[in-house]
């Protein structure tokens, strides 16, 4: 029987565009072929169901290679083909040193040796030919049978070659997932399988393996001479910063960076993937490295791999591999890294880490390029449903305070705007951190909530209001876990964070007499240890200044105490209270600020009382208007309504409601 093989004209491939690999798959699986069928042995009995001679001769004769059986005896046979088959796996394993054919790429890639390479080249083979799936049936004497056996590779590849050890579990191909077998059938019949993802990258195909953890992707370093580690381990608060240092210091130009596997599918994936495109690994660590990513790191160290942790995995949770360890500063973004990623300067007001600033960048187009909007739409989302969103809207015409209490909420938005000026360029030390903590003491209607607003609005950013609510449980802990989300939703920074009615969280501890008291003292002891590592404004408000325990009190860097505002104060508030288009009727504001001592809130609320009965009224908002408006607010504070307070407008509001005076 005379062979029709070529000599390759180009690297792993003949004349006919068959690559190496695939041509020495062909010419192993004919030769057993014809080799049987000379044995004359028929198939078993298929209920009438089996693969002929002729379809067999049919077949042979058309595959590359061979020109067909000969009725010659076996041995002599066996000697006219074996030249053929040899030159075959001479090319093969020459194209294995230089080819970037796709599957050679991938054998490199595996760390596999060049015989065990073989199995691969003829299961690969057969995955990718029907012609060769009837020839493995035939072999098999199973018409069903169209994937090679654990048996089979025996037959194809007797000792000394490794032949079935080439998919033990401690083989290369088995530990990059290249190859799988089959286990729901007896040892010697169970098939061993390629996956689609390998079928699909030897056609050239990119796409990703479809078990991937949803969080898969890949990244291109931009470093032009990064490291020779292997394996690292880096740890640090930035994400980006650690995915950049991995970038730095690892083997590897394209990198897999993804969250941590849930099951075996996912790990068997991302191994696979790796090895099939030569990616290094990111693997992201949220909370602990379980133990089983130490056996999937230690079955896959021909791959490049980095951990990427906030914190330090423990040591016994780490792969018994060479690994060196790198830890990232949680330092600020530079005005390069601003312009390098959004091709503007820092705005000054917004401190943003490596991360932040990459995800602000992907909102930044989104929002029509305001800088303020995207750095805001890093904690949108994240907290609602643990606090109220307020988009401040009034600026500091609208607040009206004693000149004392107004210099130190200025004093609050500078030591936001220059903190990174004294702590970075100045070298000041952030004990406990950076963060800054305001207190707005007094009693409701002061100001402290609009102070809050002010302040935000002057920074740019979005008011967190805290709804209590939803945060404070009986249930033991559930507080705690309820700050400790919000305090991960607000870690950007980038707002400003509202405690209305502090003292019921930030409340003096108690002497512990039961388990209540006990662990109501831990509540307060947790919030005071999370406010001193967060790094963002905090404003905390109460009616009284001397319910807050007094370890907040030393955290606090700046206490302001809203009193009740004294004439001049009233009278700007009563003139501000009125809109400018709003229809008024000479209003005496002297008088409105000179007889009602009325909080700032209590004064709006009246202007507002009397906006609507005018309103209804179909009339300007007068002094009789306004002075109602104040009578529902003494109503609703419980105090007498004096003739004398009222003035000439008393017998305005008498006609209106039955009054009884009060003297």
């Amino acid at each position: 029987m005379a062979t029709s093989l070529t000599t390759n004209d180009s690297p792993g491939t003949d004349t006919a565009g068959i690559p190496a690999w695939q041509e020495f798959g062909n010419a192993l699986v004919q030769y057993h072929a014809v080799l049987r069928r000379l044995t004359g042995l028929p198939p078993n009995d298929m209920a009438g169901v089996f693969i002929g001679d002729a379809e067999i001769d049919r077949v042979v004769s058309e595959l590359p290679g061979l020109d067909g059986p000969s009725t010659d005896q076996l041995e002599p046979i066996r000697q006219q083909l074996a030249p053929a088959l040899e030159s075959c796996r001479m090319e093969f394993h020459k194209a294995l040193g230089y080819s970037e054919e796709p599957f050679y790429r991938i054998a490199r890639n595996s760390g596999a040796s060049s015989s065990e390479l073989e199995v691969f080249a003829v299961i690969a083979a057969v995955e990718l030919s029907p012609q060769l799936q009837r020839l493995v049936g035939y072999l098999q004497d199973n018409v069903s049978a169209h994937r090679i056996w654990l048996s089979t590779l025996n037959n194809l590849f007797p000792s000394p070659h490794p032949g079935i050890k080439a998919v033990s579990e401690s083989a290369p191909l088995k530990r990059s997932h290249l190859l799988q077998v089959a286990n729901d059938e007896p040892w010697s019949v169970c098939p061993v399988t390629l996956p689609q993802r390998v079928a699909w990258a030897l056609e050239n195909d990119d796409s990703l393996d479809p078990d991937l953890p949803i969080s898969a992707r890949v990244h291109t370093s931009p470093v032009e001479n990064p490291g020779n580690e292997r394996m690292a381990v880096i740890t640090g608060s930035d994400r980006e910063a650690r995915l950049q240092t991995a970038f730095r210091q690892c083997q590897s130009r394209t990198f897999l960076v993804t969250s941590m596997p849930e099951d075996s599918a996912q790990w068997q994936a991302i191994t696979r993937e790796a090895t099939i495109t030569g990616m290094g690994i990111v693997l992201e660590v949220e909370n602990h490295m379980p133990p089983a990513a130490r056996f999937w790191i230690e079955r896959a160290g021909h791959l490049v791999w980095a951990i990427s942790a906030e914190h330090d995995p423990a040591l016994d949770l780490l792969p018994e591999l060479p690994w060196r360890e790198f830890r990232v500063s949680t330092g600020e973004a530079t005005n390069d890294d601003w312009e390098r990623v959004l091709g503007v300067s820092p705005t000054g007001v917004h401190r943003l880490s490596h991360e932040q600033l990459r995800l602000v960048n992907l909102a930044y187009p989104a929002v029509g390029h305001d800088i303020d909007a995207a750095v805001r739409r890093l904690v949108t989302g994240k907290l609602d449903g643990l606090a109220i969103r307020v988009r401040p809207s009034r600026d500091w015409d609208s607040l009206i305070l004693p000149p004392h209490q107004l210099r130190q909420a200025r004093e609050l938005v500078s030591r936001y705007r220059h903190k990174g000026t004294v702590y970075g360029e100045w070298g000041f030390k952030p004990v406990p951190s950076s963060g800054i903590v305001g207190l707005f003491s007094g009693q409701s209607g002061t100001g402290k909530t609009l102070t809050a607003e002010v302040i935000a609005a002057d920074l740019n950013l979005d008011l967190y209001k805290v709804d209590l609510s939803s945060i404070v449980s009986k249930y033991i802990g559930e507080t705690e876990k309820n700050l400790e989300a919000i305090f991960t939703a607000a870690g950007s920074e980038s707002l400003v964070l509202f405690f209305d009615e502090a003292d019921a969280l930030f409340g003096k501890r108690s002497e512990v007499s039961d388990a209540h008291d006990r662990y109501a003292n831990i509540e307060v002891a947790y919030l005071l240890q999370r406010l001193e590592t967060y790094n963002g404004l905090v404003l905390l408000a109460s009616n009284l200044q001397g319910n807050i325990d007094q370890a907040f009190l030393r955290r606090i860097h700046v206490a302001i105490d809203f009193t009740l505002p004294e004439k001049k104060q009233r009278e700007a508030i009563w003139r501000i209270s009125f809109a400018p288009q709003s229809p008024i009727d000479d209003l005496d504001f002297d008088f409105l600020a000179s007889a009602f001592k009325l909080t700032g809130g209590t004064i709006h609320n009246a202007a507002l009382t009397a906006a609507f009965m005018a309103a209804e009224a179909c009339t300007k908002i007068s002094m009789s208007n306004v002075a109602l408006g104040v009578k529902r607010e003494y109503e609703k504070m419980g105090r007498l309504i004096e003739k004398e307070e009222f003035g000439p407008y008393y017998e305005a509001i008498s006609e209106q409601d039955d009054v009884r005076p009060g003297r």
